[in-house]
């Protein structure tokens, strides 16, 4: 099923007073020809954009779906969202996340009333766990990327990067399981630009240890890594083995393509970023501007650039760390 622009334009509706509309910053100097422009979506309540799409899913469910309570799996910022949905709906929510989560995020979860069940690294371990339960107790599952409500929310970011920077060329979004990067490129294709005008680009970011949506785009059939090899990326909200089979039909359709970038680069990205305080990001947040930085090359040559920040809930302890360096 695809999302259209009215599910998009709904889920924006209502989203208002929930997910804050954060700002475009202009990293780039005036001077620069090549422009990039950070969306910050580190400055939502959660540290993350993954409330909107909480917010979006748990909110069209029934009186009768609410009160069964919710269930959903996540390595972090998806369990936030939905902890932070569900607390402000009264909506009992059940997180299953994994052991190696990062502490903050643990925290951060439990802090918002959500009761959470600890299982194996692995993406799988914890959707097969979250299937589990909803079966047992009858709770109503909220994925974190494979669903239309989800990805609805998502776009919302897309439309707010048109409507604040109507002349943009490039976007560049990190996807993890696909749900960012589905609802974006959704919302850019699908209002029309003015006749005449360039069609904006949608560039998928991921590390190259978890780069299965690159590869599922390039067979056209959704490609599954070993948990093994995507644990080992720092970027811990895109440890997911594939991406959902919803999302790669709205990848197909909408995105023009999606790079990889290494450890080192998202490392070096996260670095410069938390020099300034509103674009700390963690890993994960920063896949997407590492691409500007450090791959120019494979970029559409564009002027006007907007890059994703899609988290800022780094472990204190890299932060630190980075900074030391």
């Amino acid at each position: 099923m695809m999302v259209s622009l009215d599910d998009i334009r709904a889920a924006q509706k209502l989203l208002t007073g929930i997910a804050v509309r954060t700002p475009l910053l202009e990293w780039t100097l005036p001077t620069d020809e090549r422009k990039l422009f950070l969306k910050l979506e580190n400055l939502q309540p959660i540290g993350a954009f993954k409330l909107r799409g909480a917010h979006n899913k748990v909110a069209s469910l029934s009186d009768q779906e609410r009160r069964r309570g919710v269930i959903s799996y996540s390595s972090g910022n998806h369990a936030q969202g939905v902890a932070y949905a569900a607390r402000a709906l009264g909506v009992k929510a059940i997180i299953v996340m994994p052991g190696n989560a990062p502490k903050n995020k643990l925290e951060a979860t439990a802090a918002l009333g959500a009761e959470i069940v600890v299982v194996g690294p692995g993406s799988e371990d914890r959707r097969l766990r979250a299937e589990q339960l909803a079966a047992e107790h009858g709770y109503v599952i909220v994925p974190p990327y494979n669903d239309e409500k989800i990805i609805a929310g998502q776009g919302t970011v897309g439309l707010e990067i048109l409507e604040d920077l109507p002349n943009v060329e490039t976007v560049l979004v990190p996807v993890g399981g696909g749900g960012l990067i589905s609802g974006v490129s959704a919302a850019i294709k699908l209002r029309n630009p003015n006749p005449g005008q360039p069609k904006v680009r949608v560039i998928g970011v991921e590390p190259e240890l978890a780069s299965d949506a690159q590869a599922s785009l390039r067979a056209g059939r959704v490609v599954s890594f070993p948990a093994e090899q995507v644990l080992q990326t720092m970027a811990d909200g895109l440890r997911t083995q594939s991406v959902g089979a919803i999302n790669l039909e709205h990848i197909r359709a909408y995105v023009d393509d999606i790079i990889s970038v290494t450890e080192d680069e998202i490392r070096e990205a996260t670095r410069l970023l938390s020099a300034n305080p509103k674009t700390v990001a963690e890993p994960s947040g920063a896949v997407a501007p590492a691409a500007f930085f450090f791959h120019a090359r494979e970029l559409p040559h564009t002027s006007i650039n907007v890059a994703v920040i899609s988290g800022g809930n780094i472990d204190p302890k890299l932060l630190a760390e980075l900074h030391n360096h």
